[in-house]
């Protein structure tokens, strides 16, 4: 009787892509990130992992690199719908919301040199889009929004962390993040038209024009 192999029952080896890797690195959150962790999720060994990132720190990067690009960024409409400050105020709120669905971010986007180059190009990007919208300098642009979102994101990151550590049952937990929350959107606006303000009044030409509000 002839001899007959039998079929192999080992499937072809997973791919491992950079969208893989970051969709497991979401699900899990960036506090909770292991390379057995995400090895696992994927469905591989912590060792082939390592054939495609070389460090956790780098597993890290690249999982925060990819909710910053995932982030969809509010975008300008005409300045007789919707002014700067308000813009800014919808701006604001974007972040909070990309804080509290995304704990611990905060480190990969605040830090100018942990930002990849693709992370720099969309805040240039970003900048020149709202700087053409309101008729402002590119560099007035980037003055504003870095101000805005480096109070914004660092609030938020304290508020939230804060909201999350508080050792109080659901209700009362909800309650004092409400309370929290309301006062970081309160203290924007404040930055917000402070800001604004400035820029209206001050003499330097990089920083100086009127704003259309």
């Amino acid at each position: 009787m002839p001899h007959t192999s039998k079929p192999s029952t080992r499937g072809r080896p997973r791919s491992i892509t950079r969208e893989k890797i970051a969709d497991a690195g979401i699900s899990i959150g960036l506090p909770g990130i292991t390379f057995v962790g995400v090895a696992a999720a994927l469905g591989v060994s912590h060792m082939a992992l390592y054939k495609h990132v070389p460090s956790l720190e780098a597993l890290k990067h690249l999982i925060a690199e990819e909710i910053f690009k995932r982030w969809e960024l509010p975008q300008a409409t005409s300045p007789q719908q919707i002014g700067l400050e308000e813009y800014l105020m919808g701006f604001t709120a974007s972040t909070r919301q990309f804080v509290k669905a995304h704990p611990g971010v905060t480190p990969f986007v605040i830090r100018r040199l942990a930002a990849t180059p693709a992370m720099l190009e969309k805040i240039s990007a970003h900048q020149a889009h709202i700087a053409q919208a309101y008729g402002i300098t590119k560099e007035q642009s980037r003055w504003l929004l870095s101000t805005v979102t480096f109070f914004c994101i660092s609030a938020a990151d304290t508020v939230y962390a804060a909201a999350r550590l508080e050792p109080l049952d659901e209700a009362d937990g909800q309650l004092q993040e409400a309370e929290m929350e309301a006062e970081l959107i309160e203290g924007t606006q404040a930055l917000i038209a402070g800001a604004l303000g400035l820029l209206e009044s001050r003499p330097d030409p990089k920083i100086g024009a009127r704003i259309n509000k």
